[in-house]
């Protein structure tokens, strides 16, 4: 692993772009509703990175990825692509995920947001999820383990029956959307490189109701669960302190 650590001064501009895009996830909150079209999510998205912030939405032709935002409902893990013809109905589950570059640096988060009213089992399943990445921060911190990240939400996760996705995994960050490390998501407490101060990256956990198997369908993009269970998702972007973590994502709402 060749971890980029950043300095003060770099990571002051990522707590701006991370406050962007905390922003976002904030501002787009009230649109998310039953009758509402994954297009209409993103176009509102994209003009406040655009026009509001004066920045730019990171995901916008990465790698031909066609949308500002990412929208995965229900059964979709991550990598959702917004369409006119994806309507929201009351039950679903959503998560948004936006990433913000401003001035070439990135921030990179994402939401679990509910349609209306869904079942008890999709609420319990958003807010497990939530406590695994939630559980992972809490041990951020120098001479933390890439392992230990990974088992404290395999454990709580699989305490609660549901299963962590393999496919995909969280990542360093900085000037570059995605450098080393890679967070793995399952893993052995005391295994895997160490934690250092000035080190950047996301934690975010995908998590199954039922099996980990994920296929990918046909645009190259969405992936979903095989058996067409529900997932969860839920990301931050943070920074190693002398001490502890920063999170430099963290919304209004959350108290790190």
């Amino acid at each position: 692993m060749n971890s980029a650590i950043k300095t003060p001064e770099q990571i002051a501009k990522m707590r701006i772009a991370g406050h962007m895009a905390a922003e976002v996830l904030e501002m787009i909150g009230e649109y998310v509703a039953p009758g509402v079209s994954t297009e209409e999510l993103d176009r509102r998205c994209h003009d406040h990175i655009v026009d509001v912030q004066q920045a730019i939405p990171a995901c916008l032709g990465y790698r031909g990825f066609p949308k500002s935002i990412c929208t995965s409902v229900n059964e979709v893990v991550c990598h959702g692509i917004p369409s006119d013809g994806k309507i929201l109905k009351s039950g679903d589950i959503i998560n948004i995920d936006v990433t913000v570059i401003k001035d070439g640096w990135y921030g990179d988060t994402s939401k679990m947001y509910f349609v209306g009213d869904p079942a008890p089992h999709a609420r319990r399943l958003v807010k497990v999820t939530q406590e695994c990445l939630y559980k992972a921060i809490q041990i951020v911190r120098p001479g933390t383990t890439l392992g230990d990240i990974g088992h404290v939400i395999q454990q709580h996760a699989e305490k609660n029956y549901y299963s962590v996705v393999r496919d995909f995994c969280g990542h360093g960050i900085g000037d570059v959307f995605h450098e080393d490390p890679q967070i793995l998501h399952y893993g052995k407490p005391g295994t895997g490189d160490v934690l250092e101060e000035g080190m950047t990256f996301t934690i975010e956990p995908m998590i199954n109701a039922g099996k980990a198997a994920v296929r990918v369908l046909g645009d190259g993009w969405t992936a979903i669960t095989k058996d067409r269970r529900l997932s969860a998702q839920w990301e931050h972007t943070m920074a190693v302190t002398s001490n502890g973590v920063e999170v430099l994502t963290a919304r209004g709402e959350e108290h790190f």
